[in-house]
């Protein structure tokens, strides 16, 4: 069996987006979010918008803390589709229940709209 090096580096910067969208959303400051995971500020700004990778407990922390599911970064064979539905999918994370119910209301009446016109 051959052994070869795996090469593959993991790109953080659409994970550290939907992190900053999660933070903002809630309110959160990028010191109030550094005080808490124990970071330098800089830090949580070199994470969302440089995509540096944070160390394994602070992407723990910050992904649990915010409900983000990142099998759609790690396992993006398996969430096959189209880049709009990807990056639909990285906005809804962000949002909180009230714009969810927003969203949520927005698609039923654009499919009563479509329903009516196909009829």
């Amino acid at each position: 069996m051959k052994i070869e090096r795996d090469e593959r580096r993991f790109d953080f910067h659409d994970i550290g987006l939907a992190i900053k969208r999660a933070r903002e959303a809630s309110g959160m400051t990028q010191e109030q979010l550094a005080y808490i995971v124990d970071r330098a500020p800089r830090t949580i700004m070199y994470n969302e918008n440089d995509g540096q990778h944070p160390s394994l407990n602070t992407f723990y922390q910050l992904v649990t803390m915010f409900d983000i599911s990142v099998d759609q970064y790690f396992y993006p064979s398996k969430n096959k589709g189209s880049e709009c539905r990807k990056w639909i999918d990285a906005m809804l994370n962000a949002l909180d229940e009230k714009e969810l119910k927003i969203v949520e209301a927005t698609i039923q009446a654009m499919k009563a709209a479509k329903e009516t016109e196909d009829a």
